[in-house]
């Protein structure tokens, strides 16, 4: 039983974003002579390249956007978190503005003295939304304490966007995933004919995976930082009863309860990234594996059979990196478990004892 291999692919598994159907409570006149209207281009990228066109969520008319992966990369339901600060004075003009969709995609009423700042604004967003973000040196960066229930959400932070006051109407927002995408390919790795194709999957279990953390989002370069909370939890991939194909030919993705052709169908999960540790982050497999019959003699049905694969030394420098997808290739192996074991003996002389009294041996 071994690992085969550690894949990673390096770009994220998106799922478009629906806009929602609620319009946003509107200001009264008084109100409205106080404030102003942002609305926001909002687009999801992978790594290096922008999602087509029917996948990314916009203000206006996008509200039929066809479907994506069951992996949502943002629920309207759920608002984002919006910075704003002042190119030249450092000093915070939106702090932490929660923003939530409408009928005409994602926009929020903002303080009409926001028009009258006099420098270009630096704009950044993250998701999902949290009640209180802290400020780094000059307002050049900011923390973004996320726990367990936001991680799940797969967080996303937006790159800063520089944008002057008198052009302030619509903000492009380019989001990109600040966690990691997980997810287990497997199959029957056996050599001896005799022995292939015996193999049920029954469960598969990562193990301490990271689940909290504190992220510092860098608005100067547009790069940021996790720090882990010391969070961290074992996640059920795989639980049911699915015979493993032989051969990497016939590896498949592993799915919450069967084994399946696409990536879109498997079950994955998202992970603040961590340092990977000798004896500490593993995959966990439990097993059966049918009963056979060679040269005569019939093997007994084998339950509840046990295997354990490290991470550690699997990827570069053993670090997962953040916006990364990381698919690893189990191979479990039947002739591990029947190989002849060969026993080797040597016969020696008697040892010869000599007694004083003769009579008594």
């Amino acid at each position: 039983m071994h690992i085969l291999a550690a894949a990673l692919m390096l770009s994220m598994s998106w799922s478009c974003v629906d806009l929602g159907d609620d319009v946003p409570e509107l200001p009264s006149a008084k109100e409205e002579a106080k404030q102003k209207k942002l609305g926001f281009d909002v687009t999801v990228t992978r790594e290096g390249q922008t999602i087509p066109k029917k996948s990314i969520a916009t203000r206006g008319e996008t509200a039929s956007v066809e479907a994506g992966t069951k992996y949502a990369t943002m629920d309207t339901d759920v608002p984002f978190g919006l910075i704003g600060v002042d190119f030249l004075t450092h000093q915070v003009v939106i702090n932490n503005a929660k923003v939530s969709s409408g009928s005409d995609g994602y926009s929020g009423w903002f303080d009409g003295e926001l028009w009258q700042v006099p420098d270009p604004i630096s704009f950044s967003a993250y998701y999902p939304y949290v009640n209180k973000v802290e400020y780094g040196r000059n307002n050049e960066s900011y923390s973004i304490p996320f726990q367990t229930s936001d991680t799940d959400k797969g967080p996303l932070v937006s790159k800063t966007t520089e944008q002057a006051v008198n052009l302030l109407y619509v903000i492009p927002l380019e989001f990109g995933h600040i966690t990691n995408d997980i997810g287990y390919r497997i199959c029957d790795v056996t050599t001896d004919p005799q022995l292939q194709g015996l193999i049920h999957l029954r469960k598969l279990t990562a193990t301490n995976v990271a689940s909290a953390g504190v992220f510092v989002n860098d608005m100067v370069e547009s790069r940021g930082q996790w720090t882990r909370q010391g969070y961290y939890k074992d996640i059920v991939v795989f639980e049911g009863d699915a015979v493993l194909g032989v051969g990497s030919e016939n590896e498949k993705f592993v799915g919450h309860d069967s084994l399946v052709d696409h990536m879109t169908e498997s079950s994955r999960y998202y992970s603040v990234p961590d340092d990977i540790v000798m004896g500490k982050q593993c995959v966990e497999v439990i097993y059966d594996v049918d009963s056979f019959t060679i040269g005569g003699f019939t093997y007994s049905a084998l339950k509840d059979q046990h295997g354990k694969f490290m991470l550690y030394g699997l990827l570069p420098g053993n670090v997962f990196e953040y916006g990364k997808q990381y698919t690893f290739h189990l191979g479990l192996d039947t002739g591990k478990l029947y190989q002849q074991v060969a026993f080797s003996a040597s016969v020696g002389d008697w040892e010869t004892k000599i007694y004083e009294n003769n009579d008594v041996f």
